[in-house]
């Protein structure tokens, strides 16, 4: 479980000893582990700490697990997420499979039903963290959100580094500019911020790094991975 030391764990719920002991146990695995109260915290931590798994519970105040996890999932594909709920509910189970969950974890949660599932997300989220190998001979390091030429390290700012990621994460296909805006700024941002962001990041590489497809968005152009 080494992998998982290094990655990020949002845990969701809102009975206060559960989540307290849940995360408690959590930081015997991984360093960076954090909490929300409720299914809109939960959203508000995700929009700010970009995490790489989720574990929430279902029924929670304010906003529930599945309508959150659906808000999510608008624009974010790749996030491994786990319910942990009391209630198993053929409704509920059925939504989670169309929302492309990892597990349905009934409490309690035991040690023994959830590492297997961590080991599987982390051996997930590293293979999704391999270097990229973006056109000009460019190199871009995921994991630890870096920019390379040769040996050289590029300096990108947060909002530069989210643009990156978003890119690199749906390479296989145009990034709307909407999702730009709902990644990157998460609420608004005007057609020229979007316009600047494309054209420094471009700067910093090349304008053939990222193709514009026009009335769609922008794609990242990829030469290839390298498994790390």
């Amino acid at each position: 479980m080494d992998n998982l030391k290094d990655l990020k764990i949002l845990y969701i719920d809102d009975e206060e000893f559960i989540r307290e002991d849940a995360v408690e146990y959590l930081r015997f695995h991984c360093d960076n582990v954090y909490e929300a109260c409720n299914g809109l915290d939960g959203l508000e931590k995700y929009k700010e700490l970009k995490p790489d798994i989720i574990i929430t519970d279902i029924k929670m105040p304010k906003l529930n697990g599945i309508e959150m996890i659906k808000e999510i999932r608008k624009n974010d594909k790749t996030t491994k997420i786990i319910i942990a709920t009391a209630f198993l509910e053929t409704e509920y189970l059925i939504e989670a499979i169309e929302l492309g969950l990892i597990k349905y974890l009934v409490k309690p949660i035991m040690e023994d039903t959830l590492l297997p599932v961590l080991e599987s997300c982390t051996e997930d989220v590293v293979k999704e963290s391999s270097i990229f190998n973006i056109f000009g001979g460019y190199k871009f390091d995921i994991l630890n959100q870096t920019l390379f030429l040769d040996k050289e390290q590029i300096a990108l700012t947060k909002k530069e580094l989210l643009f990156l990621e978003l890119l690199i994460k749906n390479s296989n296909r145009a990034v709307k500019y909407d999702e730009f805006i709902s990644y990157v700024w998460d609420d608004y941002a005007s057609d020229d911020a979007l316009r600047s962001m494309a054209r420094e990041l471009r700067k910093k590489m090349t304008k053939e790094s990222i193709k514009n497809i026009s009335g769609i968005g922008y794609q990242i152009n990829l030469i290839g991975k390298e498994d790390e």
